[in-house]
């Protein structure tokens, strides 16, 4: 940058004079071949014109080029030794344009084929100025170093120079450094520049500003953006601090490897080599790339660790978070203490309401649990009275294999038939002969199967206009209601992820039926159990239909083929069994789980297992603990046939 000064002893010249010196200057700075003598005789012409001034004025000039430098020194009297020391101090930024003397030792020493290795700048005699050289100042230095060191020169002057040397690398580094892309690619592998990062440690901390503001100024010469923000100091504004590390957090360097390619592209004969070449260098220059961004990174994350003003600034706002959330929370606790009163209020008024409606609703509760309990005393009352008369009466029998029907009627009646039904069927009863009390119970009987039928067919009209509202695909054969039944046991004996779960239900199905006119196959069953879960049978209807033709069931199945005596011993052993009403109860979950637990804990060598079995499982007797284990043993053994005939069945 050219330096701007005052100089008192400057006068007001007339243009002509003004255009000589400009010329004779312009001969000075090397216009005729850089003859260094021209250019003084030049600066005292201008010396001796200026003393003949007379009038003096005051007027700015520009201090250039080294004809000025020259005259400076001459003017002031400045030596070799201090020239560059008083002339920075005195004049300011002087640029010094003209290069060095090249050691010619070293140009000696450089071998043209190992020209990558060289140091051009230091060829031209610019290793003082390197990248700050300007293209001028490369120019100038290269015909002053051709000037003393071509071969015609050197033999001129009686020195015999071969063809390869050392001025071979002169000409390579005008050819690098004279080529504004290839000198970019030279300054990006600067051999003198120092890639070195300091380390977080306490001296780095100590001495922040003098450990990291110099190598943050010597890599700023990369970024593609200029101009680039300066470390500062101590006292820096928190703006500046945080856009200087918002700048170098998103760095552009624009430095690039193209300069270290191992494979040179021209030298490839063939368009495939050349291709593989461009590939090859591309791949090494995109790795050193990578390697220089997480350098540029790691200076930044390190002098982000150990600046102080960061940790100040940290510290700063920690505490007026601090104090933040301190006038928050003691807003909120103010707040919170206001809400709470009126909560409190509002909820004590809620409370007082709350208990009025509860005591209503408790006694309420008590009055209907009253009512329920005083009904249910008397339904169990009333059956109780017609199990007595029935059993008075023989059951109304006129033979012994009328008897287990009767019985089972009985029970049905005393299941479906209400409290006021049954207080009637007694009060006719009451009193009556048994030939008047039959036809009274074979009347009331007649009526109950009635409407047993009605209600299954009421569900079952149901099914089917579910089926037909649906659109379900219908069976090619019809299922009846043990084949239902049989389904869904299986399907709940065969749950999801069985081995070959519906070839099992099928075949415990075909296995349990009554007669075996249609088999079922896999797909029926699937397809049947898809229709049923999209049915109100999903809903449990068919269960307790299930559960209400228990006793028909049985009875049509075991009729003429056991005795009256047998089966009773079976089911109920004995009628007071069955008076009881237990028989009939079906299990309950607890009951199932308690009865699993007391069968571990009492095995079969215990001499009062169900004794004790039964004294686990309060709501049921020692018989129905056996009939349950009985019925558990059945179960597991269908489902293990079951299981054991789809295996064996041949795969298609």
């Amino acid at each position: 940058m050219a330096a701007m000064m005052e100089e008192e002893s400057c006068v007001n010249i007339s243009s002509e004079e003004v255009q000589n010196e400009n010329e004779a200057c312009s001969k000075a700075r090397g216009v005729n071949g850089g003859d260094v003598p021209v250019s003084e005789m030049k600066a005292l012409e201008v010396s001796d014109k200026m003393k003949q001034l007379v009038k003096v004025v005051k007027r700015r000039v520009e201090c250039v080029g080294p004809t000025f430098r020259d005259y400076y020194m001459r003017l002031h009297k400045i030596d070799d030794k201090t020239k560059d020391r008083e002339l920075s101090a005195t004049v300011g930024a002087v640029k010094v344009n003209s290069a060095k003397e090249v050691d010619l030792n070293y140009l000696k020493t450089l071998d043209p084929k190992e020209w990558k290795e060289q140091d051009h700048y230091a060829v031209l005699g610019l290793a003082h100025l390197r990248f700050n050289a300007s293209d001028e100042d490369i120019k100038k230095a290269y015909r002053q170093v051709v000037l003393l060191h071509h071969p015609d020169k050197r033999k001129a002057g009686g020195i015999q120079a071969d063809n390869d040397d050392y001025f071979s690398c002169i000409t390579k580094a005008w050819e690098i450094l004279g080529n504004t892309q290839k000198r970019r690619s030279y300054d990006s592998v600067d051999p003198v520049f120092d890639d070195s990062i300091p380390t977080a440690n306490e001296s780095s901390k100590a001495k922040f500003f003098e450990v990291f503001g110099p190598v943050f100024e010597r890599n700023a010469r990369w970024s593609e953006k200029t101009p680039v923000p300066l470390l500062g100091e101590a006292n820096s504004p928190r703006e500046d601090v945080e856009h200087f590390y918002y700048f170098w957090y998103s760095f552009e360097s624009w430095r690039e490897y193209s300069y270290l390619d191992e494979e040179e592209k021209d030298k490839g004969q063939e368009r495939d080599i050349r291709k593989w070449m461009d590939k090859q260098n591309k791949a090494a220059r995109a790795k050193r790339k990578k390697e220089e961004m997480v350098r540029l990174r790691l200076l930044v994350d390190t002098a982000y660790k150990c600046d102080p003003r960061i940790q100040r600034f940290v510290q700063e706002d920690k505490e007026q978070k601090i104090a933040q959330k301190k006038a928050r929370q003691e807003a909120l606790r103010a707040r919170q203490d206001e809400e709470e009163r009126k909560k409190q209020e509002i909820l004590e008024i809620e409370r007082k309401k709350k208990e009025e409606q509860e005591a209503e609703e408790k006694a309420k509760q008590e009055a209907a649990r009253k009512e329920k309990e005083i009904l249910n005393r008397a339904l169990k009352k009333q059956r109780k009275s017609l199990r007595n008369i029935c059993k008075e009466n023989n059951y109304y029998t006129v033979n012994e294999n009328e008897t287990l029907h009767h019985m089972a009627s009985m029970e049905k009646m005393c299941e479906i038939l209400k409290l006021d039904e049954l207080k009637e069927l007694n009060e006719k009863l009451h009193g009556q002969s048994v030939e008047e009390g039959r036809v009274f119970f074979l009347k009331w009987l007649q009526e109950v199967e009635e409407r047993i039928e009605r209600e299954r067919a009421e569900v079952l009209q149901q099914a089917e206009r579910a089926a037909s509202r649906k659109n379900l695909p219908r069976d090619s054969a019809q299922w009846s209601l043990e084949d239902l039944q049989l389904l869904i046991k299986a399907v709940n004996f065969f749950p999801a992820g069985t081995n070959e779960r519906w070839e099992v239900i099928a075949n415990f199905i075909n296995q349990h039926k009554p007669n075996n006119e249609v088999q079922r196959t896999a797909k029926d069953a699937r397809t049947k159990a898809k229709d049923l879960q999209n049915s109100d049978y999903s809903k449990g209807i068919l269960k307790e239909i299930a559960n209400k033709k228990a006793f028909d069931e049985f009875e049509k199945a075991k009729k003429g083929s056991v005795s009256v005596e047998a089966v009773v011993t079976e089911r109920f052993e004995g009628p007071g069994d069955n008076q009881e009403g237990n028989s009939a109860k079906p299990w309950t979950a607890a009951e199932q789980q308690l009865l699993e637990q007391a069968l571990k804990t009492y095995p079969a060598s215990c001499a009062t297992r169900w004794d004790d079995i039964a004294t686990c499982i309060p709501s049921r007797t020692k018989k129905e603990c056996m009939k349950r284990y009985k019925d558990l043993v059945e179960m597991v053994k269908a489902k293990k046939a079951a299981q054991a005939a789809a295996s064996s069945k041949p795969k298609p």
